[in-house]
């Protein structure tokens, strides 16, 4: 049996989607005999996001244009996209910014009004990315084939979600254990 191709990204969040998943401990070890990781921030240092992908767990709000970028790659590119984690599936923290009505404002913000030495704005095409308007959710930008909501998800729910796919299954996403925020 051919080994599933995993990834995993991590956009506008604070990572502790992928925190939660390295509290899989043991299981890790299993699950490192039924995948191969093609693609993750932990661990890795591709630097390109692979085609052919399997199954895929997205973490954090879509924030700027690189978010959107890879997003829409890891789309095209990924068979079972799963938004992992209250940011991917609602924007959560990272949307907190919306309230400034726009990218401008946030920058103004953060860059000018709130600066202590220097203010100024950060501008370096292909360094500093573009923010978008609004930080959006993942499923607002492309379909979404499961949500695992958590903030982070506990590494039982990770699991629960993960191991049914090892099978070919598809996990079953209900009750207050599978699909709880916060």
């Amino acid at each position: 049996m051919d080994k599933i191709r995993f990834a995993t990204v991590w956009l506008a969040g604070c990572s502790g989607c992928h925190m939660s998943f390295l509290d899989l401990d043991e299981w890790l070890i299993e699950l490192a005999q039924q995948v191969d990781v093609v693609f993750s921030p932990v661990g890795s240092d591709i630097k390109v996001y692979p085609e052919h992908v399997d199954v895929c767990l997205v973490e954090g709000g879509v924030a700027n244009q690189d978010n959107l970028e890879l997003l829409l790659q890891v789309r095209r590119q990924t068979k079972l996209l799963i938004s992992f984690g209250d940011c991917a599936v609602t924007a959560n923290v990272p949307a907190m910014r919306n309230m400034l009505d726009g990218a401008e404002a946030v920058l103004k913000r953060t860059y000018l009004e709130l600066a202590d030495y220097t203010p100024q704005l950060p501008h370096e095409p292909g360094i500093v990315p573009e923010l978008l308007d609004q930080v959006v959710p993942v499923h607002q930008v492309v379909p979404v084939d499961i949500y695992m909501p958590g903030c982070p998800p506990p590494a039982d729910r990770i699991r629960a979600t993960l191991e049914p796919l090892l099978r070919g299954e598809m996990p079953v996403m209900e009750g207050r254990d599978m699909i709880k925020f916060g």
